[in-house]
């Protein structure tokens, strides 16, 4: 070919896959896209052509964003390289400096830093509120108020937001409207078709499924999506295409595997309600005619050692996270709500007995039968 061996290794790609036909979609593992002159590179900036740089858009993260906006009824969704950086783009595509957010108290700890903290120093200001009433949401609001926050199903103790009032009230004020949609999924709840502008998740979780990506997707109308995948891309929040592609293979046995877990996660609820050093068992009844979610948070009563709780669960592990095949135990006074303070802990119900417990697809009776003998060895 009149090349040297130094110049044939580098150009051994094979790069023409217009006539390979696929069953899934190829990961597209490259930086950057090719352009065959400068009119074509210019029909980039023009919507000619769909790619240029893998941080502005690659096919793997645009299929995923868009598998999770019609599973959500949504017309366009971006992803994002975590669920706070999903949250954070939603929220930059309609607040910014000067205007003011009203957000639920009780939502997952890092949510929280986010709206006190960063978005604060941006100059956007946020006061949480009790969204279980409404009478206290309304009396937030302010002239400069923006948006209304909060998710489906709150992080950790499971409070089942009431969407149809949240969208009334926003609607009332002309004010937008966003949850975390990462605890029920799209399985279980809809929120943007219940009038909701934004809705976010952390893919990490239930829609990849098996612990093994971290991302975040976005969805809602395609104006707001527009502007969320800006940030996205000027703030560089994009996700990789290898974890996308992870994901939307994890979207695929998404029905399969909630349906499990939302069983199990109701039989360990049932139990532990009749078990006497159980002060309280935090599990939804009312979330969706297809289940009430895979988290169960309890908190145990005094006569329960919560150090050897913890080192007496066996298989189950300690973990700061949730939502894969197994089942895992997580502690939000020391993990996802420690940067809270003490008052604010105490306010949503935190402390040293609260244990937030993710329903794994095992055998329902094997999982029961952990977290009793778990009990039982704590108490001293």
């Amino acid at each position: 070919m009149g090349q040297s061996f130094e110049t044939k290794i580098v150009h051994n790609s094979l790069k023409q896959t217009e006539n390979i036909r696929s069953k899934s979609t190829p990961i597209y593992q490259t930086s950057a896209f090719t352009f065959s002159s400068l009119e074509e590179l210019e029909g980039f900036y023009h919507g000619e052509s769909p790619y240029l740089y893998t941080r502005t858009g690659n096919p793997n993260t645009d299929e995923l964003g868009q598998a999770v906006a019609n599973l959500e009824g949504a017309p366009a969704g971006v992803a994002t390289s975590s669920g706070i950086s999903a949250i954070l783009a939603g929220i930059l595509s309609v607040a910014s400096t000067g205007d003011h957010i009203v957000a639920a108290e009780d939502i997952y700890g890092g949510s929280h830093h986010l709206l006190k903290q960063e978005l604060n120093e941006l100059g956007i200001e946020t006061t949480f509120v009790s969204f279980g009433d409404v009478n206290e949401v309304r009396s937030a609001i302010q002239a400069n108020t923006k948006l209304l926050y909060s998710e489906t199903v709150t992080n950790p103790f499971l409070r089942v937001e009431n969407i149809k009032a949240l969208v009334q009230l926003g609607k009332k004020y002309n004010l937008y409207t966003m949850v975390d949609n990462t605890f029920a999924t799209p399985y279980l709840l809809n929120p943007y078709l219940e009038g909701v502008h934004l809705v976010a998740h952390s893919a990490t979780k239930y829609l990849g499924g098996h612990s093994d990506v971290t991302a975040g997707v976005v969805v809602g109308n395609e104006e707001l999506i527009m502007k969320a995948r800006q940030k996205v891309v000027n703030l560089g929040c994009n996700l990789s295409s290898f974890e996308a592609w992870l994901t939307c293979r994890g979207i695929k046995t998404m029905a399969l595997r909630m349906e499990r877990q939302a069983y199990n996660a109701q039989q360990l609820a049932e139990s532990l309600s009749k078990n006497s050093h159980v002060k309280k068992v935090y599990y939804p009844t009312n979330l969706s005619t297809k289940g009430n979610g895979a988290i169960v948070t309890i908190e145990l009563s005094e006569s329960c050692d919560i150090h050897r709780f913890f080192s007496s669960l066996g298989w189950v592990t300690i973990v700061p996270t949730l939502a894969g095949v197994e089942t895992t135990v997580s502690y939000p006074l020391g993990t996802s709500h420690r940067a809270l303070s003490l008052e604010e802990q105490q306010k949503i119900g935190i402390n040293k007995q609260v244990v937030r417990i993710s329903i794994g697809i095992e055998e329902a009776e094997d999982i029961i039968k952990q977290f009793e003998e778990a009990i039982q060895l704590s108490i001293f």
